[in-house]
């Protein structure tokens, strides 16, 4: 009995998945997946029209779609100058966040291996800060100072948590050890410093977009932009990071390498945000969690979890543009405020034994 190529795709095919063709090649998408990709671009785009209309001088829908279209409009200096780039930073800056997480947490096979928790956000915030205090206080260095500070920390933790393999839990347990360590050396830094620098130090410490732009959006954008095609690899490379040892042995999957490469990679993405607004805490931790369970799949979805990260910055960032006008608070303040929780709500259902 001839079975025809189509039925052979369908019956190879996993439930809960779709089948698109292009020529000779072919591609499985999630079906949820991609309602779920889809419905967060349109709330993130209305989330966005909002943050443009909402502020100390309230700017109709209307009016923002004719500065974004280019027309002349009595509110260009609000949204296009004032509004718009601090957006677009909030936006790359939960992006990179969302999908370093997303990489870190499949590295790690733990929900708790975020970067602010184990370490990589402690890393390039000292090192960043160390920059400051020597008085380093260009915004076109400090992003790359960040990098280095978060990659050296995860090599850290690489070091100390490898014993034959990776293991989750000593993985985050060493990370949060070394995580504490370099939040003391962020305090030294900061108490050595003058205090003009001190103070500088402290607004950068609580992830701000405040008095943010063009000048730290575009370069963020550049780094994005350079690592997509990396990303589609971690995509595809994410299947495998979960297998345990010895079955990547069997099947010849270079488990290690690709272990390796997902990490480092989320550690960069990581690295970059938090040198550009500093460490907004638990969006990393947050965004890949809530992606997974909205979209029910086996690897942590990395789009899903971009467009999440990028969501939660800016809806977080208007909150703390609005809460107590004219004062605006740090965008960091309020991620604290919704991820504290949700941490203490992964650690108490993982030790009742409750799928993380």
């Amino acid at each position: 009995m001839t079975t025809s190529v189509a039925e052979a795709s369908t019956a190879v095919r996993p439930a809960g998945y779709g089948l698109i063709r292009r020529g000779r090649g072919s591609f499985l998408f999630h079906r949820r997946a991609a309602v779920v990709a889809a419905a967060l671009v349109l709330l993130t785009a209305a989330m966005c029209v909002t943050y443009l209309c909402l502020g100390e001088t309230n700017v109709p829908p209307g009016e923002v779609l004719d500065v974004l279209a280019g027309q002349p409009s009595w509110a260009a200096l609000v949204v296009s100058d004032l509004r718009l780039p601090r957006m677009a930073l909030g936006l790359l800056v939960g992006a990179a966040f969302g999908v370093g997480g997303a990489l870190i947490q499949t590295v790690a096979r733990n929900p708790l291996a975020s970067p602010d928790i184990i370490g990589v956000s402690q890393g390039a915030s000292a090192l960043t800060i160390g920059a400051l205090t020597f008085g380093i206080t260009s915004f076109s260095v400090l992003p790359y100072v960040s990098v280095v500070g978060g990659l050296l920390a995860a090599v850290l933790v690489y070091l100390f948590a490898w014993r034959g393999g990776l293991h989750a839990a000593r993985f985050v347990l060493i990370g949060i050890g070394i995580a504490i360590a370099l939040r003391s050396i962020v305090h030294l830094f900061i108490t050595k410093g003058d205090y003009l620098v001190a103070a500088q130090a402290q607004v950068w410490l609580t992830g701000s977009l405040n008095g943010r732009g063009w000048a730290e959006a575009a370069p963020l954008g550049w780094a994005l932009l350079a690592v997509v095609p990396f990303v589609v690899w971690a995509a595809r490379a994410q299947r495998n990071a979960g297998l345990d040892d010895d079955t990547a042995t069997a099947l010849g999957v270079p488990l290690q390498r690709t272990r390796f490469g997902l990490a480092l990679l989320g550690v960069f993405l990581a690295s970059v945000a938090t040198g550009a607004a500093g460490p907004v805490d638990f969006v990393a931790l947050l965004a890949p969690q809530i992606a997974r369970r909205m979209t029910r799949t086996a690897q942590i979805p990395l789009l899903c979890s971009a467009l999440l990260g990028a969501f939660i910055v800016v809806a977080a960032d208007l909150l703390a543009r609005l809460l107590f006008a004219p004062v605006e608070l740090p965008v960091g303040v309020l991620t604290a405020a919704i991820g504290a929780p949700y941490l203490i709500w992964l650690i108490v259902r993982s030790r009742t034994g409750g799928r993380a």
